[in-house]
C-alpha cells in the first residue's frame, strides 16, 4: 500500500524542520517530501511562511530525488534513438519539457515550457512579427532574451522555461527558444550545430544568414563566414548544414552532463548520461 503524500498541515511542519541537521530528522523530512513528486511550488505560493536562502537550498536538494525518479520513470526514447527525431518537433519539444521540469527547483512558480513558448509567440505576433528576422529582433535586439555570460555553465541554461522567465541562457538555449517560437509562427529558423558555439540560420531574400543569438542576435552573411581563412574544412561543412532535432537533443545532453558535473550534482549527471544513452 502506497503512503499518502503529506497534507498541508504536515508540509508546514516539515518546512519548519528544514534547518534541523539531525540525521534522524533529515531522513524523516526527506522521506515525507519524496512523496510530493518533487514540486512544492503551488503550495509555497500560498504558504504564509517564507523560506530563508539556506532553507530554499536545503528544500531544493531534498526535492531532487523525486524529480530524478519521475523523469527516469516517464522518459520514453523514440524507437531508433536520436535519428528517429529527424522531423518530429512535437516529440522533441515534449522531451525538452521533461528536462525543463526535472531542472526546475520545485520551489518557484513559473509557466510550463509549452505555455511560455506560446505566450512568446503570441506577444511577437501582436508586435507585428512577420518574418524570422523580425522575430530575431523582437527576441534579442530588444533584450527579451540575452546571453547568460555571468553563469554560462549554470545547468539552468538548459531549462528553457527558466531561461524564458529569467530572460537569459547559453547559446544553445537561446537558439532553441528562437526555433520553437518560430515554428509556432510558421517561420523558418534552422539549427547550426557549430562546434563550441551553437548558432541559427534564417534566410533574407534567399540568402542564408547566420544568427548568433548569444551576441544579441547578431547577423552574419553565411557566405562571408565561409570565406574566413581560419575556418577549417570540417567547420565550413557544419556551417552549411542544418541540424535535426535528434542532433540538437544530444548536444543539449552533452552540455547538461558537463554543467551538472561542474555544479557537483553527480547523481543528476549520471541520470543525464543514462537518458543520453537511450538516444544512441
Amino acid at each position: 500500500m502506497h503512503e499518502a503524500p503529506p497534507a498541508p498541515e504536515e508540509l508546514s511542519a516539515l518546512l519548519r524542520l528544514l534547518d534541523d541537521e539531525t540525521p534522524e530528522v533529515r531522513a524523516l523530512v526527506s522521506g515525507r517530501l519524496a512523496l510530493c513528486g518533487g514540486d512544492l511550488s503551488e503550495f509555497l505560493a500560498t504558504h504564509p511562511r517564507g523560506l530563508s536562502p539556506s532553507e530554499r537550498e536545503v528544500l531544493t536538494e531534498l526535492l531532487r530525488p523525486a524529480r530524478r525518479a519521475a523523469l527516469e520513470r516517464d522518459w520514453l526514447a523514440p524507437t531508433g534513438g536520436a535519428p528517429a527525431l529527424r522531423e518530429d518537433w512535437e516529440v522533441f519539444e515534449a522531451m525538452l519539457r521533461q528536462i525543463s521540469d526535472f531542472l526546475h527547483d520545485g520551489i518557484a512558480i513559473r509557466q510550463p515550457l509549452s505555455d511560455a513558448l506560446d505566450l512568446l509567440a503570441e506577444e511577437s505576433g501582436e508586435s507585428g512579427v512577420d518574418t524570422a528576422n523580425d522575430l530575431r529582433a523582437f527576441l534579442f535586439e530588444e533584450d527579451r532574451l540575452a546571453g547568460n555570460e555571468a553563469e554560462y555553465d549554470d545547468p539552468r541554461n538548459s531549462d528553457l522555461a527558466w531561461s524564458i522567465a529569467e530572460g537569459r541562457s547559453n547559446p544553445l538555449g537561446l537558439c532553441l527558444i528562437f526555433m520553437l517560437v518560430a515554428r509556432r509562427l510558421e517561420l523558418v529558423v534552422e539549427a547550426v550545430n557549430f562546434p563550441g558555439h551553437f548558432l541559427c540560420r534564417i534566410y533574407e531574400d534567399g540568402f542564408p544568414i547566420i544568427i548568433d543569438c548569444f551576441d544579441h542576435g547578431r547577423m552574419h552573411l553565411q557566405a562571408s563566414l565561409l570565406e574566413d581563412p581560419e575556418m577549417g574544412r570540417a567547420e565550413r561543412s557544419i556551417l552549411r548544414q542544418s541540424a535535426d532535432p535528434g542532433t540538437v537533443l544530444l548536444r543539449l545532453f552533452n552540455n547538461l552532463v558537463a554543467a551538472l558535473e561542474g555544479a557537483g550534482r553527480r547523481n543528476d549527471a549520471r541520470l543525464m548520461r543514462r537518458l543520453r544513452a537511450t538516444l544512441k
